[in-house]
């Protein structure tokens, strides 16, 4: 079986449904409310500009493999050296997995259809992979370390299985990545709406050249911003208006309409900013702002 096979394989097990209906919404009501909320955009990664869970994977998954790394080359030299460090490598990725395991499931518990099911099946293989690596330090430390490096053997051929499906999630889900990039965006201004088709508070998609534009006039200034929500792809013209900011109508991203930048996850990337102007009757968008300064 090709590994895309064992992918597509996993989309089809419908029992993961039954699992992703108890955890999900217990995930998402650990982040009701104000202080909450600002919690998971901590975790979502709002603050970094870019999702902080594919960060921290990088812990286990390094330190781990120099865990394998450092038994193979004990069970040459015999060393004691060799045995403690392989040891701490073993205990510095459980505690990445653990960061990761967090931002893991603050950004799966926005999620559906396919990439819920093959997210649960994603977390629940690190789950397994860490119990081993969990159960090879105390078989290390009980004194039994053929045993240890059997586990930790293990656990590492099944957290390598999960991170193929992580990569899967982004790279065919596309679970984490900016759904407002790629586009080709003005290079001079453009007509893209008569001035009178817009009224004040309206959020009004338009359309350049097949991308997605959000326009508002707020107190008589027209903003335009990409429609197509960064986060997961939400209709941002289908959302709402808070004060100088729209909010996504999927999973309450906020944005600046003077800037894109993100007033509140989940979204850990800003949205596109586009000039405007009024000439000849005729809303006109032009290229993004020069970063200020």
């Amino acid at each position: 079986m090709r590994p895309r096979d064992f992918y597509e394989l996993l989309t089809k097990q419908t029992w993961l449904d039954g699992i992703a209906d108890v955890v999900q919404p217990a995930v998402q009501g650990a982040f009701k409310g104000k202080a909450p909320r600002r919690v998971k955009d901590a975790l979502n990664g709002t603050w970094l500009g870019h999702p902080l869970h594919p960060v921290l994977t990088d812990v286990p998954i390094g330190a781990w493999t120099v865990t394998l790394l450092l038994d193979a080359m004990d069970s040459v030299e015999d060393s004691k050296g060799l045995r403690r460090a392989s040891d701490a490598a073993l205990l510095l990725g459980l505690a990445g997995a653990a960061g990761a395991a967090v931002t893991g499931l603050t950004d799966w518990s926005d999620t559906d259809a396919r990439p819920r099911r093959t997210g649960m099946a994603h977390a629940l293989l690190n789950i397994g992979a860490t119990l081993l690596f969990t159960a090879s330090y105390f078989s290390r430390r009980a004194g039994n370390r053929a045993a240890g490096k059997a586990l930790a053997l293990a656990g590492y051929g099944i957290a390598s299985a999960s991170a193929f499906i992580g990569g899967e999630l982004v790279s065919h889900e596309q679970i984490g990545v900016d759904h407002s990039s790629g586009k080709e965006l003005p290079e001079k201004f453009t007509p893209v709406l008569a001035d009178g088709e817009l009224r004040e508070g309206q959020l009004k998609r338009v359309d350049y050249k097949g991308m997605p534009i959000l326009l508002v006039r707020r107190n008589g200034q027209v903003y335009a911003l990409a429609e197509t929500c960064a986060h997961l792809g939400g209709p941002l013209a289908e959302g709402k208006l808070d004060g100088d900011c729209v909010v996504c109508p999927w999973h309450g991203s906020k944005f600046d309409l003077a800037t894109g930048d993100v007033v509140q996850g989940p979204s850990a990337f800003p949205q596109p900013a586009l000039r405007t102007r009024l000439r000849e009757g005729q809303i006109e968008i032009g290229p993004p702002p020069e970063p200020q300064r």
